[in-house]
Formats: C-alpha cells, structure tokens, sequence
C-alpha cells in the first residue's frame, strides 16, 4: 500500500443509503493518500453505489445485511485492510480533508481518535439547541460514570488503529454505535485523544437521526454498558 504521508496505511468506511447526490462533494474531500475506501451500501434504491463507483473506480463495496448505522460501520470495519480505520458520513457533514488530524493523533501515540465539535477549532453548523443540550447531558453523565474527559460524546468522526477493534466488540445497529465505541474504547484501556472537528450541513437530502428516539438509545447505553461490566465474572462464566 501507498502510506502516503504517514506511517501506517487508511481506510476510510463511509456508510450510505440513497446519498448518490452527496458523494460527489464527500470523495472530493478526502486525501489522495488515502488507500482504501469501503462504501457500506444500505440496500439503497438510487445510484448510490453506480455513482460512488464512478468516483473512485477502486472503491470497494460492501452491502449491509441488516439495517441501521451501527451495523453499517461494523460490517464496514470487519472489510477493511488499512492499519487504521476512519469513519466518515456520506452526508457531507464529516469533512474528509480532516483525515489527517486524526491519523496525525494515531501515529503520534494515541490508539483511538475521537472528534469534537466542542474543542477550540471545532463547532457545527447543525446541531440545535436541543441535540447540543442532550449531547451535554449525556457527555457529562458518561463522564462521571466512566471517569472520562469527553467534550463531546455524540458524533460520528472518529478514527482507530485496526488492532484494537476486537477490544471494542461493537454489537449495536443503530446511532448509538458512537456512544459505544466511546465508551468500550474507555473500558478497553485504550489512549484516546479527541481532535477538534466541524461538523457541516447536510448536503442533500434528510438525516434519519431522531433527537428523542436516538438519545434514548444512547441513554440505555451508557447504563447498559456500566451494568454489563460490573457483572460479577463468575455469572459470565456460567452463562
């Protein structure tokens, strides 16, 4: 592989269902350096992947085999060769010229990087008020119960070594999947160093996130998965 300007090889998971309108605005920003990208299709019903195709004729393609965003990106991390694993949305609303801030953070120690749009250099340009509220809560509860010093614990750009997917074991379909890895990385021991990130609009299109249903997902989460380490380890091995 072509490492480009850093020591390890990138592949980049992009999950997609109908947003043939946005990729052309998505695979223009990202690296030439980058050396692989995975598009996890969503069975979608127009030219996603004809047009994705197009684009990057060395794209690989991987169609969902259920539904949801979180299985999306585990089918797509479970297809990728890279050293390390981006994961960005195929709504234009994850810029894919700050790759390299978070494979910088990789290679300079740090085993998993995580975006924040609420560090100096961060922001968004579409949260409302209500999301920024109860991703602050949430934040902020996820800290205290996991000892934690996240910004912000609801968004979906982050990148890891490959190395160190087995120790997150993601197991979730939905948006929760973020929250998840966040907090799994945290149980696993894992160095992780958050990257300022600017979320932007979505290009075309609707967002299939629900602010109350998906928070509620988080929520459950984030107390399912302090319960699920706290289990005593003789009940695990009896099960």
């Amino acid at each position: 592989m072509n490492y480009g300007p850093f020591s390890a090889s990138v592949s980049v998971v992009v999950p997609a269902m109908n947003e043939a309108a946005n990729l052309p605005h998505v695979f223009a920003t990202l690296p030439t350096w980058v050396d692989e990208v995975i598009l996890v299709d969503g069975n979608s019903t127009d030219d996603t992947v004809a047009v994705a195709k197009r684009l990057r004729p060395d794209l690989r393609v991987v169609v969902q085999t259920r539904r949801g965003k979180g299985n999306a990106l585990t089918e797509g991390f479970a297809a990728a060769n890279g050293d390390i694993i981006v994961m960005i949305d195929a709504d234009g609303s994850t810029d894919g010229r700050e790759i390299g801030r978070f494979v910088q953070a990789l290679v300079e120690g740090a085993d998993f990087a995580k975006g924040s749009r609420n560090m100096v250099g961060g922001g968004s340009d579409d949260i409302s008020v209500i999301r920024s509220l109860g991703n602050k809560a949430l934040t902020t509860l996820t800290n205290l119960m996991y000892g934690t010093r996240y910004t912000d614990l609801c968004y979906g750009y982050n990148a890891f070594w490959a190395r160190h997917l087995d120790a997150m074991a993601l197991d979730c379909d939905g948006f929760e999947i973020e929250t998840l890895m966040n907090v799994r990385a945290a149980q696993a021991g894992l160095l992780i160093q958050e990257v300022p990130s600017h979320e932007r609009l979505r290009i075309h299109g609707e967002s299939n996130l629900h602010a109350v249903r998906d928070g509620w997902r988080v929520l459950k989460t984030i107390f399912r998965e302090r319960a699920r380490v706290m289990v005593p380890v003789e009940v695990v091995l009896a099960k």
